[in-house]
């Protein structure tokens, strides 16, 4: 039975939620102007391309998240029973 109070209370938040963001954003109730930059699409393409052609300056990728690649060594545990983990990051 609590289920339909959260479930219908989330529904009517994103509702007014959006109904609000609808009012300032798109139809600006409080006044301003979408900026030229925003608006106009071949403003967009040739910032793009600009950003595209600066030369890359950092080093290779990192993996961010070292568990996925499975590159670590579990060690039998210690006397507080968890078992020690280390991570061996080399090149796979």
């Amino acid at each position: 039975m609590a289920a339909k109070y959260i479930i219908g209370s989330v529904a009517a938040s994103f509702a007014i939620a959006y109904a609000f963001d609808n009012l300032v954003a798109d139809q600006k109730i409080f006044g301003g102007t979408t900026p030229h930059t925003v608006s106009n699409k071949e403003w967009w393409e040739e910032t793009d391309k600009k950003f595209q052609a600066w030369p890359r300056t950092a080093g290779p990728p990192v993996v961010m998240n070292p568990i996925s690649r499975q590159n670590f060594i579990v060690k039998p545990g210690s006397e507080s029973g968890r078992p020690n983990v280390c991570f061996s990051f080399v090149k796979v």
